[in-house]
C-alpha cells in the first residue's frame, strides 16, 4: 500500500484565557509557536507541517520564520475545530493535532502517534499516554488521566491498547489505599492525536456529548458516540505552557541548553 499523506497541524488562537498572546512570546529570541514548528518538522513520518490560525498577527510571525499558515475563523469552538476547517480542502489521509504550547515536544511522538494509524489502517483515531513521575500529578485535575484496554505493556503500535475513558479525576479508584495507589498504577495522557481525514471532519460535525460536557474533554465525545481510539505508550512528556510562570520556566530551560 502507498505511504498515506501525513501532515502536523498546530491550531493557534491568540486569545487565550490565561496568558493573552502566548503563542507569539519571544523572550528565546524566537516565538512561542516557532520553537514548536520548529521540532515538528524534526518527526520523519509527516510530509508537512502547517499553522492553522484566527488571527494576522500569528500568520505574519508564521510567514517570518518561513512555516505555513492558513487562517481560520475566530469563532472556532477548540483547536480541533480549527484543524478541521484548515485541512478541509486539502489533500491529506492522517492529520497531526499539535498544541501550540508544547515546545518541547519530542519528534519521536509526532512519528508514534501517526504510526499508529498508518500501522492499523481500518481505525480512525490515535493518541499517546506516558506514566506519571509524581502522586501530586495524579491528582492534578489539569492532568488528565486514562483508562486503556488489557495494560500499558500492550500499548505499541504493532499491538494497540485502545481507550476505555478518561478524567480529570483519579481512575482507576484504588480501594485498599483510599483512593490513590501508587503513581504505577495510573497512565497520563498527552494532548495529542492524530486523526484521518474524513474523520475528523465527521467527529467535529456531531454535538458535544454529555459526558465531554461533565470533564471538558472533546476526546470522550468519540468514546461516548463508539469509535476507538488507540492508544501508544510513550517515555518522554513535555510540560505545555499554560501562564507566564511556565513560560518564565521554560526560558531558563532552553537558556541553559543555550
Amino acid at each position: 500500500m502507498p505511504k498515506p499523506k501525513i501532515i502536523v497541524c498546530i491550531p493557534a488562537r491568540y486569545g487565550s484565557t490565561r496568558f493573552p498572546g502566548k503563542v507569539l512570546a519571544k523572550d528565546t529570541g524566537k516565538f512561542l509557536i516557532q520553537h514548536v514548528y520548529e521540532q515538528a518538522k524534526l518527526a520523519k513520518l509527516p510530509d508537512k507541517v502547517l499553522i492553522a490560525a484566527d488571527d494576522k498577527r500569528i500568520a505574519d510571525a508564521a510567514k517570518s520564520f518561513g512555516a505555513e499558515c492558513i487562517m481560520t475563523s475566530p469563532d472556532c469552538p477548540s483547536g480541533t475545530d480549527r484543524i478541521a476547517e484548515a485541512v478541509r480542502g486539502l489533500d491529506v489521509d492522517i492529520v497531526i493535532n499539535l498544541q501550540a504550547d508544547e515546545p518541547e515536544i519530542d519528534p519521536a511522538n509526532i512519528d508514534a502517534v501517526a504510526k499508529l494509524l498508518v500501522d492499523n489502517p481500518k481505525c480512525q483515531m490515535a493518541t499517546l499516554v506516558a506514566d506519571f513521575e509524581t502522586k501530586d500529578q495524579v491528582i492534578d485535575p489539569n492532568i488528565v488521566k486514562v483508562i486503556v484496554t488489557s495494560h500499558e505493556s500492550r500499548a505499541t503500535s504493532d499491538e494497540p491498547a485502545r481507550a476505555i475513558y478518561f478524567s480529570r479525576s483519579v481512575i482507576p479508584y484504588d480501594r485498599k489505599q483510599g483512593g490513590i495507589g501508587p503513581e504505577s498504577n495510573y497512565l497520563r495522557h498527552l494532548g495529542i492525536y492524530a486523526y484521518r481525514k474524513a474523520f475528523l471532519l465527521k467527529i467535529t460535525k456531531l454535538s458535544q456529548t454529555p459526558l465531554e460536557k461533565i470533564e471538558k474533554l472533546e476526546q470522550l465525545r468519540a468514546v461516548e458516540s463508539g469509535f476507538d481510539i488507540l492508544i501508544a505508550k510513550v517515555k518522554h512528556t513535555c510540560p505545555g505552557i499554560d501562564t507566564p510562570d511556565q513560560y518564565a520556566e521554560f526560558v531558563k530551560r532552553y537558556s541553559h541548553r543555550e
